[in-house]
């Protein structure tokens, strides 16, 4: 499924609706954008939904960046 699905903005959608500001795209930091532990693990349950894949949630905090986190979920998973 993640081969026919644009990930980089899928993640940077559910960045953009967990962190509530539509503002930001692929390149946005997780961090400067207001993101915790909590919403942190919204990200990864949003994101485990809609790609049906288990993803660990210290991936967020260590790819905070949408582009840089689809880049690993897409290789990695």
């Amino acid at each position: 499924m993640i081969a026919t699905v644009d990930v980089p903005e899928l993640v940077a959608s559910i960045y953009r609706e967990t962190l509530h500001d539509e503002t930001l795209d692929t390149n946005s930091d997780f961090f400067e954008a207001g993101g915790d532990s909590l919403t942190a693990f919204q990200i990864t349950a949003r994101l485990q939904a809609s790609l049906d894949v288990e993803i660990p949630v210290a991936l967020v905090f260590a790819y905070p960046s949408p582009a840089d986190l689809a880049e690993v979920v897409a290789a990695d998973f």
